[in-house]
């Protein structure tokens, strides 16, 4: 073997050793669902407080049932509401493309809007549980050391999510993932407009059902950095949950634990 026939050999093998060791960007988002979320049915209290530079100017609280479903693998969730004393008792469902509203004073349902916002820079959709490598398609875009939610230089691969389906939230998002274990640090989701809606810090990383999850999620408004929204997650707990509880005609006969 000549010299230039080595030299492109050699050029070849490495060639195909670095596109075997790239990482795949659909497997890394779905390793970073498992992170953010259980893979067995559960419950989970959350608790939403908007804040205006610096203030507190008004709070949710709920209880989110969440199961995967078969015919598709992606989660459908049952959110009641417990705070404020209005909204106690309310509950709305998400379910494939359906995302419903259910009011027990009037035992109305009506059709929500997954970007509808719900307190502050928290939408509906950001309340349910969601696998977003059901919902989007991934590109691996960069690695790159990024700023965590407590300010501290991260290492982690930038990922471009582009909707893959007619009912996700969110037409784009930029999404890093630390690139040592897969947990979410950061996203920036964007509107079909291209315009940034929010900035999503994922922080306070806590043992919850056996894996370490972000507890604490930091919403900043796209265009007003002084209107912040935190979205706490508390109290995992593995739950029976029968695929009956996630159908629209189960609402009326929803009974709290």
């Amino acid at each position: 073997m000549n010299r230039r026939t080595w030299l492109a050999t050699a050029a070849a093998l490495a060639a195909c050793r670095g596109v075997q060791a790239a990482p795949d960007a659909q497997r890394l988002l779905a390793a970073s669902d498992a992170v953010r979320n259980p893979g067995r049915p559960f419950a989970v209290n959350v608790a939403l407080t908007e804040f205006q530079d610096g203030k507190r100017v008004d709070s949710s609280t709920m209880v989110t049932f969440s199961r995967t479903l078969a015919q598709d693998g992606q989660f459908a969730s049952l959110v009641r509401f417990t705070a404020p004393a209005r909204d106690a008792g309310k509950l709305m469902l998400k379910n494939g493309q359906d995302l419903w509203f259910y009011d027990p004073s009037t035992k109305a349902s009506v059709r929500l809007s997954p970007q509808q916002r719900l307190l502050g820079q928290a939408s509906n959709g950001d309340v349910v549980t969601v696998n977003l490598a059901r919902d989007y398609k991934a590109v691996l875009k960069a690695e790159e050391d990024v700023q965590d939610g407590d300010r501290k230089p991260r290492r982690a691969r930038l990922l471009e999510l582009s909707a893959a389906v007619p009912d996700a939230t969110y037409a784009r998002i930029e999404f890093w993932v630390d690139a040592g274990n897969d947990q979410p640090i950061k996203g920036r989701f964007f509107a079909d407009s291209g315009r940034l809606l929010k900035t999503v810090y994922y922080r306070r990383y806590a043992r919850e059902l056996g894996v370490d999850r972000p507890t604490e999620l930091v919403i900043i408004d796209g265009l007003n950095a002084a209107s912040v929204t935190l979205m706490r997650l508390t109290q995992y707990t593995e739950k029976n949950l029968p695929e009956s509880w996630f159908q629209r005609e189960f609402l009326p006969r929803f009974q709290p634990e």
